[in-house]
C-alpha cells in the first residue's frame, strides 16, 4: 500500500500530464499547481486520508501564503498573519489566549 505522500506525488503527475490539454498560456498554471500539491508531502499528509484532500489542502494553503504575501506588500492591510493575532478560528470573543 502506497502512502498518502506518494499517491499526492502521482496526483500531481497526473496534474502535469493534464496541462498538454491546455492552451499554451494556461499551461504555467497547471504546473504551479503540481508545484504547490507537493509542497507540503513531508510535514502534512500524515494527517489525511484521502490524497487528493492532502493535494488541494496542499494547494489551498500555498495559495493563502501567496495571498497573504501580496496583502503584506500593502500595507494598509496585515493579511491573514494579523487576522490570526487578533482571533483563531472556533474561538468566541472572551476566550482563547488567557481567555
Amino acid at each position: 500500500m502506497s502512502s498518502v505522500r506518494m499517491e499526492v506525488k502521482k496526483i500531481a503527475e497526473r496534474w502535469l500530464m493534464v496541462k498538454r490539454a491546455l492552451k499554451k498560456e494556461d499551461r504555467v498554471y497547471a504546473e504551479r499547481l503540481a508545484e504547490m500539491a507537493k509542497r507540503h508531502s513531508s510535514e502534512v499528509f500524515y494527517a489525511f486520508d484521502d490524497p487528493l484532500e492532502a493535494a488541494v489542502f496542499s494547494v489551498l494553503v500555498e495559495m493563502m501564503k501567496e495571498i497573504d504575501e501580496l496583502r503584506c506588500n500593502n500595507d494598509d492591510d496585515p493579511g491573514l498573519l494579523g487576522w490570526q493575532e487578533s482571533s483563531a478560528v472556533g474561538e468566541e470573543e472572551g476566550e482563547g489566549k488567557g481567555g
